[in-house]
């Protein structure tokens, strides 16, 4: 009976373990590191400024925290909110702001939404870490393509760390 019995409550206990690895009471995320933020924001940074324009970069987690900074002293005040609305705006569509600003029209005006280009995801194989964001160079084509072209440079230089960095 005693076999029986201690038979019983190891068979109710392993079933349990086995109903708790199925169902998960958390969840995880890839976020960017701050190392990796500073990277590419400086990266951005520096790619604009050897085209002769002056910028704010903000780079955020995929909630659209901020994370890291970069502006250089010659930007204006008005850039350090624009670049955290832009990279907020691409972290929290998970899209680019030079795509959403023809398909978002309807939100225009919406606090801390930016549909502007300069704004991008910084996205992985199919993981989502955070966001990069350029206020202050103009437009050439459109507005914000500079600034898109900027940040895309601070995307690249992160990417391979992210691809090979578990």
């Amino acid at each position: 009976m005693y076999k029986i019995l201690i038979m019983a409550l190891l068979s109710l206990a392993f079933s349990s373990v086995a109903v708790a690895k199925e169902s998960k009471t958390y969840v995880t995320a890839r976020i960017l590191s701050t190392s990796l933020a500073i990277q590419a924001a400086t990266t951005a940074e520096q790619t604009c400024n050897k085209m002769g324009y002056q910028v704010s970069v903000a780079v955020v987690d995929r909630y659209g925290n901020l994370i890291s900074f970069v502006r250089n002293p010659l930007s204006g005040a008005h850039t350090i909110a624009i670049a955290q609305d832009k990279a907020y705006t691409a972290a929290t569509f998970q899209g680019d702001t030079i795509v959403l600003q023809n398909q978002l029209t309807f939100l225009k005006g919406t606090p801390r939404l930016s549909l502007v280009g300069g704004g991008i995801p910084i996205k992985l194989a199919g993981y989502m870490y955070g966001a990069i964001g350029i206020s202050s160079a103009p437009g050439k084509k459109v507005p914000g393509d500079v600034d898109h072209e900027c940040a895309m440079a601070g995307v690249n230089a992160v990417s391979e760390a992210l691809e090979f960095g578990e």
